[in-house]
Formats: structure tokens, C-alpha cells, sequence
């Protein structure tokens, strides 16, 4: 059975840029199948148009495949669990929320991603592991909101020092922690 890693964007995001690219490339050499998939943003930004974007990939996830989101993609990936009729090995959160974060602006694209009641039984029975990043300095997401979402995953809040939105303009190009967790959860298969 392959691996499969699928990595989300976020919010006015696209495949090519912060991370993304640079992850791809080392999950390759772990032999992961990697796909990163565009979803329309920030029109036609809606749960239900991203699901049916994202259907076609349902049926690749098996016990060892990984999901990673950014921003927005990681509550996406909470709405992809609680779909799921397969138990996957682990998510990355990376700079989530959940609810409201109080500006118009990002709200009214995040509503039907963010703002909602989730499955939370669901999304743990899917997922054998749940890593939660937070910078503790992120201009969009206060750190609560990591908090919020590791708590309702029963899963540890790794903070990490002046990330920033974990994206290009806080200088990432790469992200080793993320890689290095990553590893870890592939080193057990060896």
C-alpha cells in the first residue's frame, strides 16, 4: 500500500508558494506519493466547492497516508476526516483555527470552513496522530486558537517562536520541524 501525503493551502494560497514546494520534494525522498491540489480562492471559497475539488483524492488515503494544511486547510482537513471510512496515520496542522476570527474580511471566506460544528469523535477515530503548530507571534491567528484546536484533537500545541504565519513573508521557504515530525511517524514503518 503507498504512502500518500497530501498537502492543503490556505486562504489566497496556491501550490507553489511558502513551503509547499520545498515539502514535496522531501516527501518524495521518503517515498511518498505527494499531491497538492488548487483550490479556488478567494472566490468560489466554500467547503463544498473545495470537497469537490479534493473527492477525486478520497480514495487514495489509506493507513499510510498523511494530511498537512495551512491556515484555512487545516480546518478543511477536519471536514476530509469526518468523511474519511478509513483511519489515516497522521495530520499537521499548521496555523489553524476554528470560529470566528473577528475580521470581516477573513471570516466571511472562512465561514463555512471555520465556523461550524465538527465531529470530533469522528475526526480522532480517522487519524492515528494530530501535530498542532502555532507561532506565538502570528499577525492572522492568535495563539488561543492553536490551543483551541489541540485541545479538541487531545493532541500537544507545538509552539514555535517569531513563525509568523508559517508562510514566505515569515521566512518560510522550508520547514525542517514540520519535516522532522514528519520522519519521525515514517521512521516507525521502517
Amino acid at each position: 500500500m503507498s504512502s500518500v501525503a497530501i498537502i492543503i493551502h490556505g486562504s489566497y494560497g496556491n501550490p507553489n508558494e511558502n513551503w509547499f514546494p520545498w515539502l514535496k520534494e522531501e516527501l518524495k525522498k521518503l517515498s511518498y506519493e505527494v499531491f497538492v491540489p488548487e483550490f479556488p480562492t478567494p472566490k468560489s471559497q466554500k467547503l463544498e466547492s473545495w470537497m469537490g475539488i479534493f473527492d477525486k483524492y478520497m480514495g487514495k488515503l489509506n493507513e499510510n497516508s498523511i494530511l498537512i494544511g495551512h491556515s484555512i486547510g487545516c480546518a478543511f482537513i477536519l471536514s476530509v476526516l469526518e468523511k474519511l471510512n478509513v483511519k489515516i496515520k497522521a495530520s499537521f496542522l499548521v496555523a489553524g483555527f476554528l470560529g470566528p476570527l473577528g475580521s470581516d474580511f477573513y471570516d466571511s471566506i472562512s465561514k463555512t470552513f471555520a465556523q461550524k460544528d465538527f465531529d470530533w469523535e469522528k475526526i480522532k477515530n480517522n487519524c492515528d496522530k494530530f501535530f498542532v503548530y502555532q507561532a506565538d507571534n502570528d499577525p492572522h491567528i492568535p495563539l488561543e486558537k492553536g490551543q483551541e484546536m489541540a485541545k479538541n484533537l487531545d493532541s500537544q500545541l507545538i509552539i514555535v517562536k517569531n513563525a509568523g504565519h508559517f508562510n514566505e513573508k515569515s521566512g518560510y521557504k522550508k520547514f525542517g520541524l514540520l519535516l522532522k515530525d514528519i520522519k519521525k511517524i515514517t521512521a516507525k514503518d521502517l
